[in-house]
């Protein structure tokens, strides 16, 4: 027999996961760690930081992987640093004192629905905007002891990270998650087994994983599909945030809507206030009407109910931007539901439709969003004037003006976003209760009493910290993507933190107009390349990576960057997040925003950068139309003066360069004696005192409740009373107007004692209108209007008036309707009349949007 060389079988690794134990003294860091208040508590930051600093760099700045990863004799050590063993005995009695406050019962409780959060950067459940706003939301939910818990996905693999190639281009990967190592704990049920949800996918179940997030006092909970009990194709449900085809996209929507109310019952929570943040989530309504049919009401009772506490907010200005899914796929998913609503395929099918019976439109989330909601809300001003045009088709015969359709401008977490430097200047001047008031303006105004040399060594502290920063984290990634060292050498150091520092940093889509600064290349080389004002831009942000033109957009900047009158002096970070966010909104001297109008919905970035003196210059579109203020910052107009993009990209990229050249170079380098630019600093001061306290988070809580949250409670109590017998009510007038509509007959229309015909009207003359109704036996459920439109400037039509009949009197089913009637100007109106359901326990026109326009020849 011959011997073999050699007989090695395959080995067969098991994956163990050996963690630090903590010793009895530790303990408190432990808990503190599993509680993402730390994260804005800059005490315990520095407090996990310099247990081990370069350790905390290595795990990049996640509490729980340090306790794991530190070695058991350096646990040992810790537990005898009676300094250390202070510090943490300090900060877990700011924790206990914060976390045993309980919560105010005296407001509504929310239930909050979104795709993403974030709140740190250790936990990759986040992409950009609507993301870290829902994190900010929960950290001041938290902070104000509302009674608010919220659902989500654990992703496994988030959002992408990003990296350059050679040449410029974007290069997307996917990182898995260490469950075990991230700040967040397993939800177990009551015989000590991990908590399963199971949801309704087709003939099948999807099995969910239920993780919580401690958010402060809050509690975020996170389903997660990538686990055993499913199938190849269901388990990447909660793989990858806005990844995959549509079919992937809806079974998230499902498992988010559906499968996050499938939580709340499992759990056993029941909330006043069910708030959904964007069209993601709009299912959760589909189940909320099935589990009260379930219950024993009607779909038409049930749909009261679920209204009453229903809010939707939307973040998208355009149509194209929202979720809409041919009726075949919606089908495959969601064809056994209307059985369980009480209602037909079509009609599920319509109330997701602009058009209901159009059988060729696809399903749209934001439009069943708006049908089961009672409240809609846009997120600044403008974006609830958007708001209103674009689901205007929604409530045909209703102008746009005339929507429920509000808004609540969004705000940023302050003690998230303000750095620590500017934390404890406010600390020392501001009154002791600021942190209970942030929005107080009277407040925020003692910064005048600050004196300016203080604001502006505040400043260029956070300056150098900043360009600090640059240099360590990316010298190594420039060395490896960029090849040639002595560039990079030299770009680093011409990082200069004596010059005008201005950033760029957002998602790279292409309305941002991330190009606009590079229109004219001549002249802005002459801007930046200035000795006597030197002046750099820093830029920032991923494109999407099914997004070819934004990436373009990177790569472009990219290339300018690396032309030698521009290196240096242009400068892109790659792999945006929440850490490098931080350091850009409190390091740089100007956030720069650059929209194209009006598709900015908000944009918070900016009022991040002004809780640290960063002054905005900015178009005037989403928050800073509302915020901007003279002498506080700098605004490009919101008006649009050509219709051709290319033109107004001119226009406005040479508004930028003069308002550099001319007002905020020269106003930046007006150096004192001291060497500081006292006109600098009064615009800080202006922008601090006049803006930030109307843009913290704090407010858009506050805005929350006053504008929707209080009167939905308040509805969806009155309706839920004595087993729903005023949904009922409700309910049961509405099927009998329904029933009636098509038949109510406009008996007479009388002017002036005269029958109407055509009317030759004067201005300034009354005119008193008499409208005689057959209600066929309604009871008084029918209002009357007369509705005066013009033709404005941008060729629209719009309301000019609309003047309410009073009920006369009542002759068995005749109502007898009057007003008085004029206008005040000559021109040439429309004048019609509108007939519309009429009930006080309506909460507006829109919550039943039948409407009939009768003229005055009936």
């Amino acid at each position: 027999m011959k011997v073999k060389v050699s007989n090695v079988n395959t080995p067969v690794w098991n994956e163990i996961t050996v963690k630090s134990r903590i010793p009895e003294e530790l303990q408190k860091l432990a808990e503190i760690a599993h509680n993402i208040w730390w994260s804005w508590n800059y005490e315990a930051v520095v407090l996990f930081r310099d247990l081990d600093p370069t350790l905390w760099k290595e795990v990049e700045l996640n509490p729980v992987a340090l306790l794991e990863r530190m070695s058991f004799e350096k646990m040992e050590a810790l537990a005898k640093d009676k300094t250390i063993i202070k510090r943490m005995n300090d900060v877990y009695a700011m924790f206990r004192a914060y976390m045993d406050v309980k919560p105010d019962m005296n407001r509504p409780s929310v239930a909050y629905f979104s795709m993403e959060y974030g709140l740190t950067s250790v936990l990759k459940i986040y992409s950009g905007g609507l993301g870290i706003l829902a994190g900010d939301y929960l950290k001041e939910a938290s902070d104000s002891n509302v009674d608010l818990c919220a659902i989500g996905f654990l992703y496994r693999y988030g959002y992408f990270n990003q990296t350059l190639s050679m040449d410029g281009q974007q290069i997307a990967s996917y990182e898995a998650q260490n469950f075990g190592s991230l700040p967040l704990e397993r939800v177990y049920d009551s015989n000590g087994q991990p908590l399963v949800v199971a949801v309704p996918y087709l003939s099948n179940f999807v099995h969910a994983y239920i993780w919580k997030v401690n958010v402060g006092r809050v509690t975020l909970y996170l389903m997660d599909t990538d686990n055993e009990m499913n199938s190849e194709f269901d388990r990447p449900i909660t793989h990858q945030l806005y990844g995959g085809d549509w079919e992937n996209r809806l079974k998230q929507e499902i498992m988010l809507g559906i499968g996050g109310i499938l939580v709340l019952k499992t759990l056993g929570i029941s909330k006043d206030v069910y708030h959904c943040n964007e069209g993601h989530a709009a299912l959760i309504n589909v189940q909320r009407i099935c589990d009260y049919v379930a219950f024993g009401l009607t779909f038409n009772q049930a749909i009261e109910v679920v209204r009453a506490s229903s809010l939707y907010t939307v973040h998208t200005p355009v149509p194209a931007g929202h979720d809409y899914f041919d009726e075949g796929l919606f089908g495959k998913y969601m064809g056994a539901y209307p059985e369980k609503m009480g209602i037909s395929w079509n009609d599920l099918m319509d109330m997701g439709r602009n058009n209901p019976g159009d059988a060729g439109e696809r399903f749209c989330m934001s439009v069943f969003a708006c049908n089961t909601s009672q409240e809609v809300n846009g997120v600044s001003w403008l974006h609830g004037k958007v708001s209103q045009e674009m689901f205007a088709s929604i409530w045909k015969g209703y102008f746009p003006e005339e929507s429920h359709v509000g808004y609540v401008t969004n705000g940023v977490h302050f003690s998230s976003w303000a750095a620590t430097e500017w934390k404890k200047l406010y600390a020392t001047y501001f009154d002791s209760n600021f942190m209970n008031d942030l929005s107080n303006q009277k407040i925020w105004e003692a910064i005048y009493s600050v004196p300016d040399q203080e604001i502006w060594n505040t400043r260029m502290t956070l300056k150098n910290k900043l360009v600090d920063y640059i240099r360590k984290q990316f010298r190594d990634t420039w060395l490896k993507n960029q090849g040639d060292p002595s560039r990079i050498v030299s770009i680093l150091d011409k990082i200069n933190p004596n010059a005008l520092l201005i950033g760029f940093g957002r998602r790279f889509a292409t309305y941002k107009r991330a190009h606009l600064l590079f229109t004219d290349l001549d002249r802005l080389s002459k801007i930046v390349n200035n000795p006597d004002f030197p002046v750099q831009f820093i830029f920032t942000g991923k494109a999407h990576p099914h997004d070819g033109a934004g990436q373009g957009l990177i790569k472009r900047i990219i290339e300018i960057s690396r032309r030698p009158e521009f290196l240096g002096k242009i400068i892109f970070l790659e792999n945006y997040d929440m850490t490098l966010a931080r350091r850009l909104v409190s390091g740089v001297d100007i956030w720069l925003n650059t929209p194209t109008r009006p598709l900015e919905a908000s944009g918070t970035s900016g009022e991040k950068a002004l809780m640290n003196g960063v002054l905005n210059l900015s178009v005037l579109d989403g928050w800073w139309l509302e915020g901007y203020r003279e002498n506080a910052g700098w605004a490009l107009t919101e008006n649009v003066t050509y219709q051709n993009e290319e033109h107004q990209d001119q226009l406005d990229a040479a508004t930028i360069y003069a308002m550099l050249e001319n007002k905020i170079l020269p106003l930046y380098y007006a150096r004192n004696e001291k060497d500081y630019s006292e006109g600098w600093v009064k615009y800080i001061k202006n922008s601090i005192a006049q803006i930030a306290p109307h843009y913290t988070m704090k407010r858009q809580l506050d805005d929350y409740f006053n504008k929707f949250y209080n009167k939905l409670a308040k509805r969806f109590h009155a309706l839920s009373a004595n087993d729903f017998a005023k949904a009922k009510e409700i309910a049961a007038w509405k099927e009998q107007v329904v029933e009636k509509w098509d038949s109510i007959e406009v008996k007479s229309i009388i002017v002036n004692d005269q029958p109407a015909g055509v009317l030759a009207l004067e201005s300034g003359q009354d005119y008193n209108v008499e409208v005689v109704i057959d209600e066929k036996g309604l009871e008084n459920a029918i209002g009357i209007e007369l509705v005066t439109i013009i033709t404005g400037k941008d060729g629209k039509e719009q309301i000019y008036s609309t003047e309410e009949f009073e009920l006369l009197k009542q002759e068995g089913d005749l109502y007898t309707f009057n007003t008085k009637y004029s206008l005040s100007n000559a021109g040439s109106f429309k004048i019609s009349f509108r007939m519309y359901p009429k009930n006080v326990y309506l909460p507006h026109r829109q919550d039943f949007c039948y409407v009939r326009w009768f003229n005055l020849g009936l």
